[in-house]
C-alpha cells in the first residue's frame, strides 16, 4: 500500500457543514489531466534510486510468485532474498516484515502524485478517480496481476489482515493531507478526515471484492465505488 514517510500539518478544525471537502462533486466541471499528460518532463533518477526501485520491484515480485506457488506460511524470507538475489538483510531494508512485502507498493504514492496533478476545478473525489484511472492506465498486465494477488492475500492470511489495519490508517493520513492541500485546509479538519476514511472505506470494499473475481475489473470496481461516494452514498 505505501513506501514513502509522511509529512503532516495541522490547521484549525472547522464545522463539517461548511466545508469544501463534504461537497465533492459542486465544482465547476473541469478536464481530468491524462496519463500522458501526468508524466509530464521525466524525472532525473540518479543511478542509485533506480537501482533501489529495481531491487525492491523484484523483492515483492519474487515474493508474490512463491506466495502463489508454495503458499504464504511456506515461504520464508530466506527464500525470498534467495529468488531475488538479495541477502535477507537487505530484503528487510525494504521490507520490515514479511507481510509489509504484500502490502507496501508504489501504487499510493503514483495515485496521490496523480491526484495533485489534477486541475483545481474537479472535486476531491471526481479528482481521485480521474487519478486513479491514470494510475491505472499506466501500469502492465503483470502490475494488475500482482494487485490482485495481494489483494487476495490481504483477504486469505490473518497476519496480513492484522497488519492491514495499520496501513488502513496509513492511507486515512495520507490521503486526508493531499485533500487538505487541495482544499487549503488541514489534515486534520473534521471534514477532510471523514472524507479520507470514506474514501479508504469504499477502495478497500471494491478491492477485496474484486480480488475473488478473478473476471472482475479492478479499476471498474474502484472507479463504482468512488462514483458511488461522489453521489452520496445512496441506496
Amino acid at each position: 500500500m505505501r513506501s514513502v514517510s509522511d509529512h503532516p500539518a495541522t490547521q484549525p478544525t472547522a464545522r463539517p457543514d461548511t466545508q469544501q471537502a463534504t461537497r465533492p462533486d459542486t465544482q465547476p466541471p473541469a478536464r481530468p489531466t491524462t496519463p500522458g499528460e501526468l508524466a509530464g518532463p521525466a524525472r532525473p533518477r540518479g543511478l542509485r534510486e533506480r537501482k533501489k526501485a529495481r531491487t525492491r520491484a523484484a523483492i515483492r515480485k519474487h515474493a508474490v510468485r512463491l506466495f502463489k506457488e508454495q503458499g504464504y506460511h511456506a515461504t520464508t524470507v530466506e527464500q525470498i532474498a534467495e529468488a531475488a538475489e538479495v541477502s535477507p538483510s537487505t530484503f528487510f531494508r525494504y521490507f520490515p516484515t514479511k507481510e509489509d512485502v504484500v502490502l507496501q507498493d508504489d501504487f499510493d504514492v503514483l495515485a496521490l502524485e496523480a491526484f495533485q496533478a489534477q486541475p483545481p476545478g474537479l472535486g476531491p473525489v471526481a479528482a481521485l478517480r480521474a487519478a486513479m484511472r491514470a494510475v491505472f492506465a499506466e501500469l502492465s498486465a503483470d502490475d494488475l496481476e500482482q494487485f490482485r494477488e495481494t489483494a487476495s492475500l490481504s483477504i486469505a492470511v490473518p497476519e496480513i489482515r492484522a497488519r492491514a489495519f495499520d496501513e488502513f490508517a496509513h492511507a486515512i493520513q495520507t490521503i486526508a493531507e493531499a485533500m487538505a492541500k487541495r482544499a487549503g485546509r488541514g489534515p486534520d479538519d473534521f471534514a477532510v478526515r471523514n472524507l479520507a476514511g470514506a474514501v479508504v472505506g469504499v477502495v478497500m470494499s471494491a478491492t477485496l471484492a474484486a480480488a475473488q473475481d478473478p473476471a472482475g475489473d479492478m479499476l471498474e470496481a474502484i472507479d463504482a465505488a468512488l462514483a458511488h461516494l461522489g453521489a452520496g452514498l445512496p441506496l
